[in-house]
């Protein structure tokens, strides 16, 4: 960014110091699929549209609030085709950081990059396993177990 003057750069500070992130990030407005899983199988899905995105994390819209500390997986479609081709989406493992009206924020903890099928698949009513698997390990590396506490 270039700063042309002092009431450019004086805005520039104030909005670094009222942003609480840590890593920039992107304007990004694509087609997400998202999953929520609290302790056990998957709870709900739904679809919505990514606002922006970072190394550390997503913001995006959706239609209703998710609570705090939830596991979510987002699929958001990719707007570059791989070999000029085949289209990819962007998969993320994380966790709800807060959601307010229709906006929700979770954190990149894992993602992976997969193809995608060319025509666009309803989402699947079965449990997804690779969110349950993802969740079960995060809960271990992150969480102490009581003995070892005391």
């Amino acid at each position: 960014m270039f700063c042309n003057d002092l009431a450019t750069i004086h805005r520039t500070k104030k909005t670094k110091e009222q942003d609480r992130r840590e890593k920039f990030r992107f304007p990004m407005e694509r087609e997400l699929k998202y999953k929520v899983l609290r302790d056990g199988p998957t709870l709900d899905a739904g679809s919505g549209q990514t606002i922006d995105i970072g190394s550390g994390g997503v913001l995006f819209h959706l239609e209703r609030d998710l609570a705090e500390g939830t596991f979510i997986q987002l699929s958001v479609s990719w707007p570059v085709l791989l070999d000029d081709t085949c289209p990819m989406r962007l998969v993320i493992f994380g966790r709800v950081l807060r959601s307010t009206g229709q906006q929700c924020a979770c954190s990149i903890d894992k993602y992976e990059f997969r193809t995608q099928a060319r025509a666009i698949q309803p989402a699947p009513t079965r449990p997804d396993s690779s969110l349950e698997r993802w969740a079960v390990a995060f809960r271990k590396e992150h969480v102490k177990p009581r003995a070892a506490m005391a």
